[in-house]
């Protein structure tokens, strides 16, 4: 299903790429000299189309590199709480290791020892069994 979703979507943005990209295949040039306008100095000349994807493209990255400086926050308290949670179940861990270890045997009850099933450790005073 995720197959056909993902083509359902790649096939048709391709082709309205493809179909971008022929009818706007005019050269542009683009200056990046600012003070002189007539013969410039630093100045590239390309597809319109090429120009536009690459300023899309930039614009892409550039969003996704404002998204992610801004929820440094949120990832830096998710380690820490990730470092508190690790430390706590250690700890954790250690605690039950010395309550099972300091507690003493005479603690716990003893097994009852009878004649059988159906002995004395079987049945109450009125001969019930429990």
């Amino acid at each position: 299903m995720r197959k056909f979703l993902t083509a359902l979507i790649v096939i048709p943005l391709g082709l309205i790429l493809v179909v971008f990209a022929v009818s706007n295949r005019h050269f542009v040039t683009v200056s990046l000299d600012p003070f002189v306008s007539d013969d410039p100095a630093l100045s590239v000349t390309l597809p319109l189309f090429v120009l536009l994807i690459l300023v899309a493209a930039l614009g892409v990255l550039a969003g996704g590199c404002a998204v992610w400086f801004g929820q440094r926050h949120w990832r830096r308290a998710a380690r820490r709480h990730e470092a508190d949670a690790r430390s706590a179940r250690t700890e954790l861990a250690g605690l039950r290791a010395q309550t099972v270890a300091a507690k003493p045997d005479s603690q716990r009850l003893p097994a009852p020892v009878g004649v059988g099933l159906y002995g004395p450790v079987g049945r109450d005073k009125q001969r019930a069994t429990l």
